[in-house]
């Protein structure tokens, strides 16, 4: 199942993506009319019923005619992994870390496939792109072994770690250089695990203006998406709707001294679950 928010005319409501089109979530029969209320009150099995419900839907928005945000725009948590791929920490000439290096962005990151990335009034000329996988916690964690780690995930989704490099660089606060108003496209639609494939198996990559800039595969994570969920459910308790970003490949804007200009369009796809695209412009 693809689980999408969308704006209803009347605030921000969860949908179900069947064929094109969008059937409410909550018509359908789910217990909540937000994506993560839905996760929070559904198991795997209760999801897939509620998709079995959606496809039969006969009342649906066509989704050219409906606005997507972020497919869960009010997680508590986003946790970004840095240094995840081999290759990149190679093109960064950083040692593998020992244990999963991460860093926080915010709700106001959070933009939906179609939405726009601001570049900041101020350290804007050095803006980035970095394709990713995240995870989305269907289920409370804590203290989880990596054996029974992705019984927690509910799915996963394409992810833009937009990111400010004069910002992070200047005093190695990631998080100041990736935390900005719309720094974190996403979607357009989480995928529930059972429809997203082998998560240690899926290409990635990002498209410039239709050009490939960046493209690499999960198989190339140091710490695979099980493993970063047991090591952070030692210290933090994971909750139904937080993002989990697990790193980029090799390819990122300012090894190429590629970044990100106004006017132009990125995107970043990863197999099987789709496009988050981005229009870029300035502040204003």
């Amino acid at each position: 199942m693809r689980l999408v928010t969308y704006d209803s005319g009347n605030g921000p409501r969860a949908g179900v993506l069947i064929d094109g089109d969008i059937v409410d979530a909550e018509a359908a029969g789910a217990p909540d009319s937000s994506v993560r209320g839905i996760l929070a009150a559904l198991d795997a099995d209760g999801l897939k019923q509620l998709g079995t419900a959606a496809t039969g839907a006969a009342d649906r928005t066509p989704r050219a005619d409906a606005r997507l945000l972020a497919p869960v725009p009010d997680p508590q948590k986003i946790i970004c992994l840095g240094l995840n791929y081999r290759d990149h920490a190679a093109e960064a000439d950083k040692e593998i870390p020992e244990n999963p290096m991460w860093f926080a962005k915010f709700a106001n990151s959070l933009i939906g496939d179609g939405e726009e990335i601001v570049l900041p009034a101020v350290h804007g000329e050095h803006v980035d792109y970095e394709a990713e996988l995240a995870v989305v916690i269907g289920r409370e964690a804590h203290r989880v072994d990596a054996s029974e780690a992705l019984d927690y995930v509910a799915g996963a989704m394409p992810f833009n770690d937009v990111s400010a490099r004069t910002l992070q660089l200047e005093n190695q606060l990631w998080t100041s250089g990736k935390a900005l108003d719309t720094f974190a496209p996403c979607g357009p639609a989480l995928v529930t695990l059972d429809e997203a494939g082998d998560l240690q198996s899926l290409g990635l990559r990002t498209y410039l203006d239709g050009d490939v800039v960046q493209e690499g595969n999960t198989s190339d994570m140091i710490f695979t998406v099980a493993e970063t969920v047991a090591w952070l459910s030692r210290t933090m308790t994971l909750l139904p709707g937080d993002i989990i970003a697990t790193g980029t490949p090799a390819g990122v804007g300012g090894v190429q001294g590629i970044f990100l200009r106004a006017g132009s369009t990125v995107q970043v796809e990863v197999d099987g679950l789709g496009t988050v695209t981005s229009p870029i412009r300035e502040a204003s």
